[in-house]
Formats: C-alpha cells, sequence, structure tokens
C-alpha cells in the first residue's frame, strides 16, 4: 500500500507522535523543553504531532498555555509537519471555542475526545462532535477511547459520522479489530492506532497510521514499520515490532503514557525535568529504572545529558 491508497496521510501523516508537554517543577510550561522536544520528534521520523492530547496532559493546560505550546511546536517542527490538536472534552461550548481558537494559531486539523464523565448518549455524543467539526474548517481526527472516557463510539455512531465532510480519521484506542475493519470497509473512514501493543495488526487491518505514545523515543522504528507494512513485507514488519517491544512494554505498561514518555525523554537528554501537573505524579526511581533499560538495551543514550554535560 502506498500514500496513494490512503488518502488520509497527506491530512494528517501517517507516523504521529502523542507529544507530552514539558514542564518545569513549578509547573510551568518549559518553552525551551517543548521546542526541543517537538525538534527530536520530527529528527526522528515523525510527520505529525497530536498537541494537547491525552499525553499533552490536555485537561490542565489553560486555553492560554494551549495556544503557546502550538506556537512553539509550529517554531520548531516547521510547516510541513501536520500539527492535529486535541480539543474535545465534555463541555461542548468550550471545546467549539477551543477549536476556533486553535484554527486561528494554525493547527491543521483537530483531536475529538468522545465526551468523558457525563456518559451523555451516543445522540448527545453525535450532536456535541459535529458541533465541534462545524465550528472551523479543519479536518477532524475522532478519539476513541473508552478505557479513559467511560463512553465508546459505537458503529453505527461512527458511521453516523463518517458522513460529515470534515470528520475523515479515528484514533482508536478500543481495540475492536473486527469493528475498525468494518467502520473502514462501510465507509472509507481513515483509522490511526492509538495503542501501542497493537501497532503491527492494526497497520497489517488496512490503517492509515499510528499515534504513538512509545514514539516518543521510537518514531523511526515507527516509520521503518509502516514502510515495511506499506511494501507488503510482514516479515520485516514483525522484526521491526519484535525489537521495539521492550520499548513498548516499558512506556506502555510502568505507568501512565504522560509520565513515562517525560521519563524517558529526561533519560535521553531531550528535556530537563519529568514534570507532571497534578493529579499526575513524577515517575518513581523504580519506574524510571525500567525505562531506563530499555532504553539501554535498545541502545539509545541515558542519563539526561542536560543535566551531566
Amino acid at each position: 500500500m502506498t500514500s496513494t491508497s490512503h488518502p488520509a496521510r497527506a491530512i494528517f501523516g501517517s507516523n504521529l507522535v502523542a507529544m507530552p508537554t514539558p514542564m518545569n517543577p513549578d509547573g510551568s510550561l518549559d518553552e525551551a523543553g517543548i521546542g526541543a522536544v517537538a525538534k527530536h520528534l520530527v529528527d526522528s521520523g515523525c510527520d505529525g504531532i497530536v498537541v494537547a492530547g491525552t499525553t499533552g496532559e490536555a485537561p490542565t493546560l489553560e486555553l492560554v498555555e494551549l495556544l503557546r505550546v502550538l506556537e512553539l511546536v509550529r517554531a520548531a517542527a516547521g510547516s510541513a509537519t501536520r500539527l492535529v490538536v486535541g480539543v474535545g472534552t465534555n463541555h461542548t461550548a468550550k471545546s467549539v471555542q477551543t477549536a476556533r481558537a486553535v484554527a486561528a494559531a494554525g493547527a491543521d486539523a483537530l483531536l475529538v475526545v468522545t465526551p468523558y464523565y457525563s456518559k451523555p448518549s451516543q445522540a448527545g455524543v453525535i450532536a456535541h462532535t459535529v458541533a465541534i467539526a462545524d465550528a472551523t474548517e479543519l479536518p477532524v481526527m475522532l478519539y476513541d477511547i473508552p478505557g479513559r472516557t467511560g463512553l465508546a463510539l459505537t458503529r453505527e455512531t461512527l458511521v453516523e459520522l463518517s458522513h460529515h465532510p470534515r470528520i475523515a480519521a479515528v484514533k482508536d484506542a478500543k481495540g475492536d479489530l473486527f469493528e475498525v475493519m468494518s467502520v473502514m470497509a462501510e465507509t472509507g473512514m481513515a483509522y490511526y492506532c492509538g495503542i501501542d501493543e497493537l501497532n503491527l495488526p492494526y497497520l497489517a487491518a488496512g490503517a492509515s497510521g499510528l499515534v504513538s505514545v512509545m514514539g516518543v523515543v521510537g518514531a523511526d522504528r515507527n516509520r521503518d514499520l509502516i514502510t515495511a507494512i506499506d511494501a507488503g513485507d510482514l516479515p520485516r514488519a514483525r522484526a521491526i515490532n519484535d525489537a521495539v517491544r521492550p520499548l513498548t512494554i516499558a512506556l506502555m505498561r510502568t505507568a501512565p503514557g504522560v509520565v513515562t514518555a517525560k521519563a524517558a525523554l529526561r533519560e535521553i537528554g531531550v528535556i530537563a525535568h519529568a514534570a507532571v501537573r497534578a493529579p499526575l505524579l513524577e515517575a518513581t526511581a523504580s519506574e524510571v529504572a525500567v525505562i531506563r533499560a530499555a532504553l539501554a538495551a535498545d541502545g539509545q543514550p541515558t542519563g539526561n545529558r542536560l543535566l551531566t554535560a
């Protein structure tokens, strides 16, 4: 499969990384760190960055901070990198306001998570999502992650939303591959894997790309995995997947991805601090040890050169 087979790649990219938002120990934005992470991701091979998603600690970012993060990421990543910005909340009017603000600030696309906590009906989910999609001219990627929201997008809802001219893709963290394949076949909606442990089967099933947390330190391997699948080289794809599995385990099964991503970036010297905002807690010494061991086994330098140089 080529890029022509995946038209969504021209809109969203194929090798996306869920970018953490670097912060200082006092909780303020680490502006130098934000630029450094964005540059690191592009240099590592990603062609799209998700700004202010779950891994970006979106629930704790004020709108003025989100706009500043977007400005800094754009400056560091350049115009060729697609910036997909998280705007979804469980407050429709607030989500619409945020969508309009990031569109004016230069976002390429919107990421809209299913409304959490409130548990609206599926009709309510559709109305909420359409209101956000109607607020700008930007393409929309839905974010289906019932483990966090408590509410899945049903197959019928996905089909209904696919009729909207700007709702073009789904970041799927539900893990129902048969539903993924069915919705793609019925609607032409593009899918992006949002579960790093399942990157290989999603791509093999026809997903357009990845939105990866592991990609903060393995975007080059994700790029190679996508290339191998596009070429129909399943043995090489399996080998790449096997090689990156220890990193995936360390980042996805040790602590929340926000926490592990920042700890990993600190370990390889991209950022000076792994601070997170409450209610999250920074990685413990034992969690850092797991991440450090996986990075070392992967051949990546550890020890935070920013602090030891």
